[in-house]
């Protein structure tokens, strides 16, 4: 596996105790099966973070190109040269999971979300999600039309039992009927990068579940 020096890598947490901390370092360099990566900062924070021996990350790479890379790490050590560094364990080739995306990789999953428009809440269901939109089941013709802005809350749910909610608001898109169910398309119009990589971190998630699945059969 070859890793672009100066990359961004973004870790997560693999145990609940940090749950719904995202970390953000860049690769400084790498020595057969150990990652140098600066210390990292904590995206929602933007404050430096120190990293303690033995613990565990799920590592999201973009490689310097369109694919993303998703692996589990380790921190075993710190270092001090030019910069200061910690020390990752990089796992076999074969333990990497390749992730194909398009700008925003849209991944089908249900998750529940509530759209507020003229003072009244609707109770709605994802079909497919993204970092850029989202497409929903709805319980039935609702009153806005394409264009209309409306305010979305969706409910992330994560692996390890984080949940996060994400507030934005968005633009109807397009209203459409598949299979005789109502649906709508939205675009985010406010989402920062926090609420940006949360989303990203679902879809990146899901999509390893997927693939995880796929492996076990």
């Amino acid at each position: 596996m070859e890793f672009k020096i100066g990359a961004f890598l973004t870790l997560e947490p693999i145990f609940p105790e940090k749950a719904g901390d995202l970390l953000k370092c860049k690769i400084v360099d790498k020595k057969e099966d150990v990652i140098y990566i600066t210390y990292p900062v904590n995206m929602r924070t933007n404050k430096t973070v120190y990293l303690l021996d033995g613990s565990r990350y799920r590592g999201i790479l973009q490689n310097g190109d369109r694919s993303i890379f998703a692996f589990q790490t380790e921190v075993i050590g710190r270092i001090m040269d030019r910069i200061p560094m910690i020390k990752l364990s990089c796992p076999p080739e074969d333990e990497f999971l390749k992730i194909e995306r398009r700008e925003f990789v849209r991944v089908k999953t249900p998750v529940d979300v509530a759209v507020e428009y003229g003072n009244q809440f609707y109770q709605c269901v994802a079909n497919d999600i993204s970092a850029g939109g989202v497409a929903l089941k709805l319980p039935e013709a609702l009153p806005f039309a394409e264009g209309n802005i409306v305010k979305l809350t969706i409910v992330l749910p994560f692996k390890n039992g984080d949940i996060q909610y994400i507030q934005t608001n968005a633009r109807v898109i397009r209203i459409f009927y598949k299979d005789e169910q109502p649906l709508a398309s939205f675009q985010y119009l406010d989402t920062d990068e926090v609420d940006q990589q949360q989303i990203l971190r679902f879809c990146f998630e899901r999509q390893v579940m997927m693939k995880e699945m796929l492996y076990l059969r």
